[in-house]
C-alpha cells in the first residue's frame, strides 16, 4: 500500500540538505542533492511505518 507524505527539504548552510516531516513523526535525512535526500527520506518514513505498525500489533 503505498502512502503520499509531506516532506520539508531545506538547504543547510553548510550545502547539505535536510528532510523532516510533519506526517511521520521522527523522520530526519540528510543528503547531499536533493534526490539523494528524498530517497533517504523515503526509506527512513518507510522503515518508521513499518516499525509503527510492528509495535502497534505485538
Amino acid at each position: 500500500m503505498e502512502r503520499i507524505i509531506n516532506i520539508h527539504i531545506e538547504r543547510l548552510p553548510e550545502g547539505f540538505y535536510l528532510a523532516t516531516s510533519e506526517s511521520v513523526q521522527g523522520l530526519i535525512a540528510q543528503g547531499r542533492t536533493v534526490s539523494e535526500t528524498l530517497e533517504i527520506a523515503r526509506d527512513v518514513a518507510r522503515k518508521l511505518i513499518e516499525a509503527r505498525k510492528e509495535r502497534n500489533n505485538g
